[in-house]
């Protein structure tokens, strides 16, 4: 979804640390991921406005196949998606209020090119002004040619300091302001334990949530969320998430119409 890389053995209270302490793993696991095999069992007006929203699958793994998906930011710039069994790919865009991932571009194109499920995700801070923030993602998003069934995601894993309530209404402004704009219901991101702190009442936005503790797919939706939409459930050698939702379902949950 930083948007350097600890092991993730210090991830397992908060999962995803702060974006400049956490990504240190190298272009070299592109390689690594690349021969893989797929896990079964995962703006401002340059998107339409009508974007349907497709319900989330229950949490339950035994519910039917998972499908397999990689997120990707400029620590992993020259991962081969051509080589890659990853179903859907998920890339960071933004951070903050000025930050472009330098990397963003040719994994938005690479992605198209493959045919694959594509999202971009955005980094947030709770210390900025939300709509700074979504401006400053969706321009970057727009600055890319588009398809249908393109995702929007909001990455949320620090507070900046700010109170509960605070990154909570954050968030909130930061979603529906994404969403009026582009008639998309952007997707939430983060750690398991920081979305049942901060993410009270945001049920309407589909969950990605981070929980390297569970099996793929064995993950319980956190705070007021009934199901999850995708499942990150390691950050080794690179992120890697698993989707209760098909891929055509997944497209579904994101842009409806060039």
């Amino acid at each position: 979804m930083p948007e350097p890389r600890l092991a993730a053995i210090a991830h397992t209270l908060k999962n995803r640390l702060d974006p400049h302490t956490k990504r240190l793993s190298f272009a070299v696991a592109g390689a690594i991921l690349a021969g893989t095999t797929a896990i079964a069992g995962v703006a401002t007006t340059a998107f339409a406005s009508d974007a349907g929203h497709v319900p989330t699958r229950e949490s339950h793994p035994e519910s039917g196949p998972l499908t397999y998906g990689l997120d990707i930011s400029n620590y992993e710039p020259l991962y081969d998606w051509n080589a890659s069994e990853a179903q859907f790919g998920i890339i960071k865009a933004t951070e903050g209020t000025s930050f472009r991932d330098a990397s963003f571009a040719r994994h938005w194109r690479e992605l198209g090119k493959k045919g694959i499920v594509r999202g971009a995700y955005h980094y947030g801070h709770p210390g900025n002004d939300p709509i700074a923030e979504a401006e400053h993602f969706l321009s970057a998003v727009n600055s890319q040619p588009a398809k249908p069934g393109d995702l929007l995601v909001l990455d949320l894993e620090t507070t900046d300091g700010q109170s509960v309530a605070e990154v909570n209404a954050w968030a909130k402004e930061w979603l529906s302001y994404v969403k009026t704009k582009t008639g998309i219901t952007p997707m939430f991101y983060s750690g398991w334990n920081f979305a049942n702190t901060y993410g009270k009442g945001l049920a309407e936005y589909p969950l990605w949530v981070a929980h390297y503790s569970k099996a793929k797919g064995a993950v319980t939706p956190p705070a007021d969320w009934k199901s999850w939409t995708i499942h990150q459930y390691t950050e080794s050698p690179i992120d890697q998430n698993v989707s209760a939702l098909t891929a055509d379902q997944l497209r579904g949950l994101g842009r409806r119409a060039v």
